[in-house]
């Protein structure tokens, strides 16, 4: 370790004490089933760090990436806030969010560069224009064979608020700016049958989109414009203009990290940071 990262501790108050680098680096050697559908309290609370929130009006942190800590570091290390009774964590893991809409349907293997071309990552999400602008890109990067284009010509927002994937959805290069520009555009949450894991944890961080894992290959029996349904509480997506319903995994601890508005949000409301007010 060297002198300019902080030590690692746990909190005598309870709060949370875990160094921004060191909880970054967790993540980066999590193994893929670790983080990738239903990551825990304990994996969420790493994150936060002893910080001062000097900068706290923004909604994304900007620490050095430190990658010498191993998992096992973490043991032990993060303590609750406070004693959560039994109906705060029912509440938690079956939020009761419902989405209604038009889904949009891609294949495996959707990149980054697909949701939101490196040319694009300029714009700055914090800037409610560029922020608008950013969305009006969602999914440019998609090759020709979609013919059906995630956006007309001269809108900033998709008529399409669930999008639907396959395998690997998000791989690529590490950018946050992939499920800010899907919130951006109006998507509401991604269902696909797995992530890759910067990827879901950008989504859960940000709260831009809920990243659902479904059981089987949606992707194969869903077509772009049909009309679905997704009850995150119930784990299931209904496809109306097919009559099928499909089971899906649970959204788990990550679903109030999201409804909150993202980690620092989420960090606010909980007490575990400063609030702005």
């Amino acid at each position: 370790m060297s002198e300019l990262d902080p030590p690692l501790q746990t909190a005598p108050d309870c709060s949370i004490k875990v160094s921004m680098a060191a909880s970054t680096a967790f993540f980066r050697t999590c193994p893929l089933n670790l983080y990738s559908i239903k990551p825990n309290k304990a994996t969420i609370l790493a994150q936060f760090s002893s910080i001062k929130v000097a900068s706290s009006n923004r909604n994304y942190p900007s620490q050095p990436l430190i990658s010498h800590y191993t998992p096992s570091q973490f043991h032990g290390l993060v303590t609750p806030l406070r004693s959560a009774s039994t109906s705060d964590a029912s509440s938690a893991s079956a939020p009761s969010t419902t989405f209604h809409g038009l889904c949009y349907v891609v294949g495996d293997n959707i990149d980054t560069d697909q949701i939101i071309p490196a040319e694009y990552l300029t714009l700055v999400p914090s800037k409610q224009e560029e922020y608008k602008k950013l969305g009006s890109y969602a999914l440019c990067g998609l090759p020709a064979s979609y013919q059906t284009r995630f956006i007309d010509p001269g809108e900033y927002k998709s008529k399409y608020s669930i999008v639907i994937g396959g395998d690997n959805f998000g791989c690529g290069s590490s950018r946050e700016h992939a499920p800010v520009a899907l919130g951006a555009a109006g998507v509401s949450a991604v269902v696909a049958e797995s992530y890759a894991r910067i990827f879901f944890r950008n989504s859960v961080s940000t709260g831009e989109i809920y990243p659902v894992e479904c059981e089987v290959r949606i992707c194969e029996e869903c077509k772009t414009g049909d009309v679905v349904t997704l009850e995150l509480g119930e784990s299931r997506l209904i496809n109306h203009t097919s009559g099928k319903e499909y089971k899906l995994k649970p959204i788990g601890d990550a679903g109030p990290v999201i409804d909150a508005g993202g980690i620092f949000a989420y960090a606010r409301k909980t007490g575990m940071i400063p609030s702005l007010a």
